[in-house]
């Protein structure tokens, strides 16, 4: 698709270096990469993705989602995930741009478009492909090219974030849009109980005491968080907890005892165990080599 080269060619000027570039545009991120990378671990904001050029394979769970300039993906929560970038060379690099979705945006274009649905949908999993049509990419082509002219930013920007979700509504993901921004949906009790955990993961918990902060029972908690994150409440915590402690170590230099206390964790075996099975490598060599390889640091490249 022609456009397709088109939207490559302006993530590619305005991004300029490799890795994750904040632009004027609000809620606008543009990636880059010039070669493939090795599996990288982050948590995934919601979010729209739009590859330009290259692919990436995301893991969440055993699920491996595959998208290249054919096939976008949305996120609908916060979400541990694997990311790789699979195809990228100097020549030609991957390039991405990433469109935070804000549920406040999102529920003044569904009021204002009608598009509401007043059933609350169950839960899906957070993150979903589908194809790219033609009318999304011309959208997204639109709104990058504004960084061209920061004077029509604050007034064009909005258009064009908005004509972009319009699109989104009127495809398969429009339920998973509509579920983002209802503040009663049970998309939202999944929210609450995961903002309770990434405000307390340091902390331990029953699944009781996170049902009752979204306000849900814990049975439907444990179905529904398990659903949409392909993991427990607790797995989910033990995830930010060894994300958070790699950090740790690698930009504040902490060593595995003090890391792994610093984000609950009593037994200093028990934090290198699971560290490993989640890392592939024990806690000291793990760091020595994203210290070789700063790229390879975990939210480098979403």
């Amino acid at each position: 698709m022609a456009e397709a080269g088109e939207l490559a060619a302006l993530i590619d000027r305005f991004s300029g270096a490799d890795g994750i570039q904040p632009t004027a545009i609000p809620r606008l991120v543009l990636i880059r990469c010039s070669q493939p990378t090795e599996p990288l671990h982050a948590l995934h904001e919601p979010a729209l993705c739009i590859v330009a050029q290259g692919r990436k394979q995301v893991m969440l769970g055993d699920t491996i989602y595959d998208y290249d300039p054919a096939h976008y993906l949305v996120v609908s929560v916060d979400v541990p995930i694997i990311g790789q970038v699979i195809e990228a060379s100097p020549s030609r690099p991957y390039l991405c741009l990433r469109l935070d979705l804000d549920p406040v945006v999102l529920s003044a274009l569904i009021l204002d478009a009608g598009a509401d649905d007043a059933t609350d949908q169950l839960p899906q999993s957070s993150l979903q492909l589908d194809v790219v049509t033609l009318e999304l990419l011309d959208a997204a082509i639109r709104l990058v090219r504004l960084l061209a002219t920061p004077r029509d930013i604050g007034m064009l920007a909005p258009l064009a974030e908005r004509e972009i979700l319009y699109r989104l509504l009127h495809t398969p993901q429009g339920a998973r849009l509509r579920q983002i921004a209802r503040a009663d949906g049970k998309l939202q009790q999944i929210n609450r109980a995961i903002d309770w955990i990434k405000k307390n993961f340091r902390e331990s918990f029953s699944i009781e005491q996170i049902a009752a902060e979204a306000r849900m029972s814990a049975s439907a908690l444990h179905d529904h968080f398990k659903t949409v994150t392909a993991m427990t409440p607790l797995q989910y915590q033990k995830q930010l907890r060894l994300q958070e402690a790699r950090r740790l170590m690698v930009g504040l230099s902490l060593d595995a005892a003090a890391a792994g206390h610093e984000v609950g964790y009593d037994s200093p075996s028990q934090f290198s165990r699971e560290y490993r099975r989640l890392f592939g490598a024990p806690p000291a060599r793990d760091v020595a080599r994203l210290r070789e390889t700063p790229g390879m640091l975990a939210g480098t490249l979403l």
